[in-house]
Parts: C-alpha cells; structure tokens; sequence
C-alpha cells in the first residue's frame, strides 16, 4: 500500500465531530515529514475519495485555508458536527483531536 492509498484510509477513518492534524496523518501513514503531502492528496483527491477533508486541520490547531470561502465552509462544517471552533478558526486539539490508536 503507498503513502497516498494509506493517508486516504486513515482521513476516511476520522470520525464526526473530531479531527486531526495533517503531521499525524503523514506520520500514521508512515511518512512522519509529509504534512505537505496530505495537503495535496486533500487538495486533489477529496471529491473522489468523498473525503472528510473538513476535519483535516494543521499542527496548531487552527484551519489551515486562507480562501475566506472555502475557511467558512471548513468552520461552518466542524461547527454542523459540534466541534467548537473560534472565529479566527481555532479548534482544541485536546477536545477534539482524534487518536486512532487510542
């Protein structure tokens, strides 16, 4: 299984209403310094994987989008699954960060 086909299983996997970073998943995904890579599997494969790119978030916490839209439409989604996020897009990881492991 490659990188990509392994990073897809493990955003499928991510629950409602939780998150997770994109080092964690590169890390999970056996490619612990591929942050930028999730990004790019996000970015090109989300409508065909029908992922839950919504709950990909970066290592601070914070939703990574720059596009006012499309940062509206990641808040708005978490918010729809209960994740309280802040209006300059803050999510708490300890709340709501999901583990698989655990």
């Amino acid at each position: 299984m490659t990188f990509t086909e392994r990073a897809v299983a493990i955003i499928k996997q991510i629950p409602e209403g939780k998150v997770m970073t994109y080092g964690q998943i590169a890390d999970l995904a056996g490619s612990p310094r591929g942050a930028r890579q999730v990004v790019r599997i996000l970015h090109s494969m989300s409508k065909k994987h029908r992922l839950p790119w919504h709950r990909v978030i970066n290592a601070k916490g914070e939703i990574g989008l720059r596009d006012e839209e499309m940062f509206s439409v990641q808040k708005l989604s978490l918010e729809a699954e209960g994740v309280a996020v802040t209006s300059d897009g803050r999510i708490d990881l300890n709340l709501y960060v999901h583990d698989p492991n655990m």
